[in-house]
């Protein structure tokens, strides 16, 4: 039973192992994609085998102590799915990319061979050459050797033109039968990345066709005709490929012309030969075997020279100049034309062989996966045996919600506090900023600037509009002010609630939006009612001349009274006459007091002049005035304030009266809107206070509701309370591994095969 135990958690941990190749290697060519799907899907299926041997044996000991648990026929299909993917992993081990050369005989399938490995390594020359099917493989041993069909003798690679070649009449091999040519890896890239060239007699030598497409062309992922540019497309070489587009699903095909360095004997037709060649085999691929377009045609056609290109790389390996394999003008073109072909053929075959090699084994494999998660998860459902791990569950809801309720009682005392201090804060800034653009409201009363007229009609429309201007300016001005700092810090302590209260909510309610989604930000509202707070003031537009008699009476008096104020403190005991020292400051001090009498005199004397009625007041002021100062000062301040009235009189114009009325405006409106400083700053913090409390109840409500569904759980806990043995544990592990290694194999497919499930 403890070995049992160990295994399980050892199983366990390997759970966190995963594996991308792709992420860990840089794919550097087409071909190499294979590579790396065949080695990713390789060590999906190494998994895969893995797990069933494993989940086999535990499966087996949980049968062994949990006898009711699984179902014989669950077991039965987890040993048979051991040797099901024993199958598959053998298979996937021997997959490669397989292309197949065909065409009449003596066209040069073999030099074309033998150029892309870039030696002579399949017998090739005039007429009829090859006599079997040569299969190119990349040797594992990096020794070069051959292997006849029926037979695991080594023999040497020298060989094959003793075996293959149709001019030796003691070959012991016919038409159909096929020798693998194993050719070091390290000589040739193709055969480094898992790819297989069959070679294959002309089509026109045998009648026996469709015996080689099922023998040797039913699992080949691309098909290359080697024609002849010196002729034409024959009926042999198409009917060879009618019939494999029969047996296969638009197979791909391309057409190499071989021996395009004849027409450089021929310059002149070169461009007519060409486009004649394109066009009938154009016309052969999307007319007759359909299984392209015409713009796909384009990329699988190709004019070459393989003989060139075989004698240029053999030269290239021996350290002479690429160019020296050259058989006739042009060179350059035809090998580029060679190279684009093999690239354009390594995109494809890579492509084609990844689809038609294992797509198969990976739904094989994701069914396989299916099956045994449903099994794990049947028998995972049949155990009743979580007793500990409910009775866990249960002390924690339990715990958790003493802890909410703990907390949440916590966490409204600092929030009231937090609110309450806000809104003390909020009160005092909004008595303030008010306070300040009462200090500038003449400023805002200047800003109006509607047409004045004193007309009553007019006069109470403009009343109204400036009514309505003080306020919104005076809201304008707070919000300005304060609008921002308030929401900052109303959204801040918001937000401060939400996550100290979002501690007490489940996870999958923690980020639910306590506030109303569907209102405005929160915005506090200064209601100010300037209409009906100045509703009662009374304009004064009557003329009064500044240098009145009342008014120059008010100014002699309060000069008089001054001067008298500073004469008292001149004699007052803190001055001693008795040093000589400031005997000559009293001669000054006798003067003021002359000018105090004068000026005590002439007060009292306007005064009682204009207190009298009549021409005797005027007579009694001007014998005064005359005996004092004489008559041409008396002529020339009369005529100085006739001056002085007849300006201010013509100068009390409507822009006068205009600014008179906003200064009497401004200072009533200063009074009353100072009687209404407190409640307004009483209202706005009312408001931050009603936002906050809002905010904070339906976060008290949302942790209540959170609390029920605690107790709720844990009641259904109760009744769901059973037992639970080590097999529930496995069962779960083995679930859990099957659900990984279907997301690998998710994973391949999106990667390289691109099966939408």
């Amino acid at each position: 039973m403890a070995a049992y135990i160990n295994r399980t958690i050892g199983f366990g941990d390997s759970l966190v192992a995963s594996r991308n190749p792709l992420i860990d290697e840089q794919i550097s060519s087409p071909l190499q994609v294979f590579g790396q799907a065949k080695k990713q899907i390789n060590n999906i299926f190494v998994d895969i085998q893995d797990y069933v041997t494993d989940a086999s044996e535990r499966m087996i000991d949980v049968n062994k102590i949990c006898p009711d648990v699984i179902v014989e026929n669950e077991l039965k299909s987890i040993l048979d799915y051991r040797s099901k993917v024993k199958g598959i992993c053998e298979v996937l081990t021997r997959d490669h990319m397989k292309v197949a050369f065909f065409g009449r005989t003596s066209n040069g399938k073999s030099t074309v061979v033998n150029a892309m490995l870039g030696e002579k390594v399949l017998p090739s020359g005039i007429g009829h050459t090859t006599n079997c099917f040569l299969q190119v493989e990349g040797s594992q041993t990096g020794d070069a050797y051959l292997v006849t069909e029926g037979s695991n003798e080594k023999q040497n690679v020298e060989s094959v033109t003793h075996l293959a070649h149709a001019l030796n009449y003691e070959k012991q091999l016919n038409e159909k039968e096929l020798v693998h040519v194993y050719w070091p890896k390290d000589k040739c890239s193709l055969l480094r990345d898992d790819v297989a060239l069959v070679d294959s007699p002309g089509v026109d030598v045998t009648p026996h066709l469709d015996d080689w497409i099922d023998a040797h062309c039913i699992d080949a992922d691309v098909f290359v005709l080697v024609a002849n540019a010196e002729s034409t497309l024959m009926v042999t070489e198409k009917n060879f490929f009618h019939k494999v587009s029969t047996k296969l699903s638009k197979p791909n095909i391309f057409i190499l012309n071989n021996r395009w360095d004849a027409s450089a004997n021929e310059p002149e037709f070169l461009d007519q030969v060409r486009k004649q060649h394109m066009e009938r085999a154009t016309d052969f691929l999307v007319k007759e075997l359909k299984v392209c377009t015409p713009e796909e045609a384009v990329s699988r056609i190709f004019f070459i020279s393989a003989k060139e290109v075989l004698q240029a790389r053999v030269k290239e390996r021996n350290g002479q100049a690429l160019n020296s394999g050259a058989l006739a003008e042009g060179f350059s073109a035809r090998y580029m034309e060679f190279e684009e072909f093999e690239r354009r053929f390594e995109e494809c075959i890579s492509k084609s062989a990844i689809k038609t090699k294992f797509l198969n084994h990976s739904q094989q494999g994701k069914q396989l996966v299916k099956e045994m998660y449903k099994i794990m998860e049947t028998i995972y459902n049949r155990s009743q045996e979580q007793t500990h791990s409910k009775m866990c569950q249960k002390k924690e809801f339990q715990e958790k919600l003493n802890f909410t309720e703990q907390q949440l009682i916590c966490i409204t005392n600092q929030m009231k506090m937090k609110i309450h201090q806000m809104v003390d804060d909020v009160e005092d800034k909004v008595s303030k900023a008010l306070n300040d653009e009462i200090r500038r409201l003449s400023v805002l009363v200047d800003e109006f600037n509607l047409p004045f007229h004193p007309e009553t009609l007019v006069l109470n429309v403009y009343k109204k509009e400036l009514h309505s201007h003080v306020e919104s300016g005076l809201g304008s001005n707070l919000r300005a002010k304060l609008s921002t700092a308030l929401a900052m810090n109303i959204d801040q302590s918001q937000r401060e609630m939400i996550d100290k209260m979002s501690t007490l909510l489940p996870e999958d309610k923690r980020n639910i939006n306590v506030t109303n989604p569907k209102r405005e930000p929160f915005e506090v509202l200064y209601r100010l009612h300037c209409d009906n707070l100045c509703g009662d003031f009374h304009e004064q537009l009557e003329f009064k001349f500044s240098w009145g008699l009342s008014k120059l009476i008010t100014r002699v008096s309060s000069l008089a009274n001054w001067s008298h104020n500073q004469s008292r403190v001149l004699i007052s005991p803190s001055h001693n006459p008795s040093t000589s020292a400031v005997d000559g400051s009293f001669s000054g001090f006798d003067n003021s007091l002359a000018v105090e009498q004068n000026l005590s005199m002439i007060s009292r004397v306007v005064a009682a002049s204009v207190g009298t009625q009549g021409t005797v007041g005027g007579l009694v002021l001007a014998g005064f005035m005359l005996k004092t100062v004489g008559w041409r000062l008396i002529v020339a301040a009369g005529a100085v304030y006739g001056v002085l009235y007849l300006y201010e009189r013509l100068s009390w114009t409507t822009k006068a009266k205009e600014r008179e009325f906003k200064r009497q405006y401004v200072d009533h409106a200063t009074a009353k809107l100072r009687l209404i400083v407190d409640l307004t700053s009483a209202n706005c913090s009312h408001q931050v206070q009603q936002e906050l409390s809002t905010t904070f109840a339906r976060l008290c409500q949302l942790v209540d509701e959170s609390a029920t569904n605690l107790n709720d759980e844990m009641k259904n806990l109760d009744r769901e309370l059973n037992m639970l043995t080590k097999s529930t544990e496995i069962a779960k592990i083995l679930r859990n591994k099957a659900d990984l290694l279907k997301v690998e194999l998710k994973q391949f497919d999106d990667t390289f095969l691109c099966v939408k499930n």
